[in-house]
C-alpha cells in the first residue's frame, strides 16, 4: 500500500460502511445494518467493530485518520449531527469528539452529499474541473458544490441542500415538511409513488403485472422502460424532465462547468439523457446553455473516496 491511508465511514439510515481507502481505491470495505433502534451508542459500537475490520493489518502511522459521510442536517465545523430524520436520538450528536474519544484519531464529520461531490471531482467526473454541482437522485436528492476549486460549505457547513429548493407552490409535500422542493418532484421515491399510482392505472402495463406480484420503485421503472414498456417509459420522459427542470435551476444558481448525477435514479440515465438536456436548454439563459450533465463515475463509492479525501487534506 503506497501513500497515505484514510477509512472512511458512510453512515445511512439503513446501511452502516466502512471503507480503507488508499486515493480512488476501496482496499477494503465492511458493513451492516444501522442499529437505528439502539440509538448513537450503538451506532458508535458498530463503528468501532468494522473500522477494526477494514484497517486489518494496515500499519497504523499511514492512516491519516476518519471520514465520517452522514446525511444531515449536520454542523460540520463542530463535528456534531444537528438531526437525522431517518435516525432518531441523533439531535445535536457530537460524533467527532464521541468518536475521535474511542479511536484515539483525527476524525472530520461531512454531508453525504458534499462527500459524494468531493469524491467525484478528486477521483471521477469531475476530475479537473473547478466548477461542479453534484445530485444524488435517490430515495432523496441531495448534493454538493464544488466553486471556484474550493467545496462551497457556507454556514456551519451546511450549504449545498440541492434537493430543497421549491419548484411549486403547491405540489408534493417534501419529507423536509415543504411543499413542492425538488426533492419531492424527482426523487426515486417520488418516482416510485408516480409508479404505483401508474401500476393501478394501467392493469395492462407491465407496471401494472409487477404491482400484482408485490411493490412498484424507481428501479421497476427503469427495467420496464428498458423492455419497451409505454407506462414506464412516460414515466422516465417525465423523470427526465423534472430533472432537467431542477438542473438548470442549479446551473443558474451556481454556474458549474458540469453537473454529476450520481444516485440509484442514475441507473436510467441513458433514457434520461436526450430530454434532460432538451428541458435544461429550453430553460437556461443563452450562456448557460453549454453546461452539460454526466453519470457519476464512483458509483456507490462516491461518499466514501470523498470522506477519505477530506481527512487526507486535512493531514497534508
Amino acid at each position: 500500500m503506497s501513500g497515505r491511508l484514510a477509512i472512511a465511514i458512510d453512515l445511512g439510515g439503513t446501511q452502516l460502511r466502512a471503507a480503507l481507502v488508499d486515493g480512488a481505491k476501496v482496499l477494503r470495505r465492511a458493513a451492516e445494518p444501522t442499529d437505528a433502534v439502539g440509538g448513537p451508542d450503538a451506532v458508535l459500537d458498530q463503528m468501532r467493530r468494522l473500522i477494526a475490520s477494514v484497517e486489518g493489518d494496515a500499519d497504523h502511522a499511514q492512516v491519516a485518520g476518519i471520514g465520517i459521510s452522514a446525511p444531515g442536517p449536520l454542523d460540520g465545523e463542530t463535528g456534531t449531527i444537528l438531526h437525522i430524520p431517518t435516525l432518531p436520538g441523533w439531535d445535536d450528536y457530537p460524533l467527532c469528539d464521541r468518536l475521535r474519544d474511542i479511536t484515539g484519531r483525527t476524525v472530520v464529520l461531512e454531508n453525504d452529499g458534499i462527500s459524494a461531490a468531493v469524491g467525484e471531482w478528486r477521483h471521477g467526473a469531475g476530475q479537473g474541473l473547478d466548477h461542479l454541482v453534484y445530485v444524488t437522485v435517490s430515495t432523496g436528492i441531495g448534493g454538493g458544490v464544488i466553486a471556484d476549486g474550493r467545496v462551497l460549505h457556507g454556514r456551519r457547513g451546511m450549504a449545498g441542500h440541492v434537493g430543497h429548493f421549491t419548484m411549486t407552490p403547491d405540489g408534493p409535500r417534501c419529507p423536509c415538511g415543504v411543499v413542492g422542493c425538488f426533492e419531492a418532484h424527482a426523487s426515486g421515491t417520488a418516482l416510485g409513488k408516480r409508479a404505483r399510482a401508474a401500476a393501478i392505472a394501467h392493469p395492462e402495463s407491465a407496471l401494472g403485472a409487477l404491482a400484482r406480484d408485490g411493490h412498484v420503485d424507481a428501479r421497476h421503472v427503469v427495467a420496464a422502460a428498458r423492455d419497451g414498456d409505454a407506462v414506464a417509459r412516460a414515466l422516465i420522459d417525465e423523470e427526465a424532465w423534472l430533472l432537467g427542470r431542477g438542473f438548470a435551476s442549479l446551473v443558474h444558481l451556481y454556474s458549474p462547468e458540469r453537473v454529476i448525477m450520481g444516485g440509484g435514479v442514475v441507473s436510467g440515465f441513458d433514457l434520461m439523457e436526450a430530454r434532460i438536456h432538451h428541458v435544461m436548454r429550453e430553460n437556461l439563459m443563452p450562456a448557460f446553455r453549454d453546461v452539460v450533465v454526466v453519470p457519476a463515475g464512483l458509483g456507490e463509492n462516491a461518499g466514501l473516496v470523498g470522506a477519505a479525501a477530506l481527512i487526507l487534506d486535512q493531514a497534508l
